[in-house]
């Protein structure tokens, strides 16, 4: 669409420093349009505070907040839970979040008849290309402004400059302007110190963390938890059934005050480059190791070891934008299927930073005491092993044989 003739344009807001600049930017480079935002509410909690008020005063028409939390967890962070699915480690907390954000503000957009959707995501990330798949994937026609990829700002710090001189307030300053991402999953870290690898994150650094706290600092004494899980979805904690909000923020607390869910990785971006970012997840640590150690005692071998194959492309999926897809479909429903026994307790120990296992059962255990017991018993006669040996061994057997017969080594 002709820049002139955009009138009405829908954008992202969470109110955080590229967004609270942009609406200004947007009055001053596209004909004074209107500026609607909106913001999804996955759970960030104090960052809404205020953000109707600043969204008005900085020329916005409106602000819709929509309450995503629920569906961003039950449509897409447990049956990822579910399926095992990480990239690289990284628990998928910003990508989780992206498909039902960009859902909703493709939806909003057609409602209010706008002509353009804007996002305040930099040409260097990840996020530019899972809004944008989420927009297509609802309103294919919709033009797309990404004024990072259009204005002259190069820096963060032109950024401030930029709202210093427009009288935008900002929470924060050069010193902590780290770039950060947060919602009820997880809170990432990104940029200043963190840039270089060499540097050790400041995890003891009086708010650093925001989740929890560094492991030096958890209690000296271990906490307990069980979660239990009902075809693969935590439904209950300590005997306490909760739904898919009150699970993950009662992990968090527990998680958070013991140092769990910490992570410094350098991973390989979906446009290609390596970045360094540290992530908060500690109810999602949680949860992903409780529901594997489960799998362990209601999964077969066969379907577990092809299961694992499945969660790292399903990890590939949602970090690489490509949530609305026939492909997640399928692999969604071959993990459903596989769930279907994934039911039973699991109490763990929490201890400075570490997850321990601390006793496992279901209904539907494959594990038999009898046969995987080394002292007596009547239920495995250990002399067939031999047989089973011969037959396995087959193969190398007749290799070594014609190596010998061929002098070959």
């Amino acid at each position: 669409m002709n820049k002139k003739d955009i009138k009405k344009v829908v954008l992202a807001y969470s109110g955080g420093l590229d967004t609270s600049i942009i609406i200004p930017w947007l009055k001053e480079n596209y004909n004074n349009c209107e500026v609607i935002a909106v913001s999804g509410n996955v759970g960030q909690a104090s960052e809404l505070e205020g953000l109707e008020e600043k969204a008005l005063k900085t020329g916005a028409s409106k602000l819709y907040v929509e309450d995503l939390t629920e569906e961003f967890l039950t449509d897409c962070v447990f049956p990822c839970v579910q399926a095992g699915a990480k990239y690289e480690d990284y628990l998928l907390g910003t990508a989780f979040a992206r498909p039902a954000i960009g859902k909703r503000i493709a939806e909003i957009a057609i409602k209010e008849g706008a002509d353009a959707i804007c996002h305040g995501c930099t040409g260097k990330g990840n996020d530019q290309v899972r809004f944008e798949m989420a927009i297509k994937a609802f309103a294919p026609d919709m033009t797309i402004i990404a004024p990072w990829r259009e204005w002259d700002i190069k820096s963060r710090d032109e950024e401030i400059d930029y709202a210093e001189a427009h009288n935008i307030p900002l929470k924060i300053t050069r010193e902590t302007n780290y770039s950060k991402d947060k919602n009820i999953w997880h809170l990432s870290h990104e940029g200043l110190d963190l840039e270089d690898p060499a540097n050790e994150p400041q995890y003891a650094k009086e708010g650093f963390l925001e989740m929890g706290v560094a492991p030096e600092q958890a209690p000296d004494k271990a906490t307990y938890v069980t979660l239990h899980f009902e075809k693969g979805i935590c439904t209950a904690i300590d005997g306490k059934e909760m739904g898919a909000v009150e699970v993950v923020d009662t992990l968090n607390k527990l998680g958070g005050a013991n140092g769990i869910g910490l992570l410094d990785i350098v991973e390989n971006r979906l446009v290609g480059m390596k970045c360094r970012g540290v992530y908060e997840t500690p109810g999602g640590a949680i949860l992903y190791q409780a529901h594997q150690i489960l799998e362990t005692i209601t999964l077969d071998k066969e379907t577990s070891h092809y299961k694992a194959l499945v969660a790292q492309k399903l990890g590939e999926i949602v970090y690489n934008a490509q949530w609305y897809t026939p492909l997640t479909e399928a692999i969604l429903a071959f993990v459903k299927k596989t769930q279907e026994t994934v039911t039973g307790d699991v109490k763990v120990k929490l201890y400075k930073g570490n997850i321990i296992n601390a006793g496992v059962t279901s209904p539907f255990s494959l594990y038999d005491p009898e046969i995987a017991t080394f002292d007596e018993d009547d239920v495995y006669d250990q002399a067939e092993s031999k047989g089973f040996i011969d037959l396995y061994g087959l193969p190398v057997t007749v290799i070594s044989k014609m190596k010998e017969k061929n002098n070959l080594k």
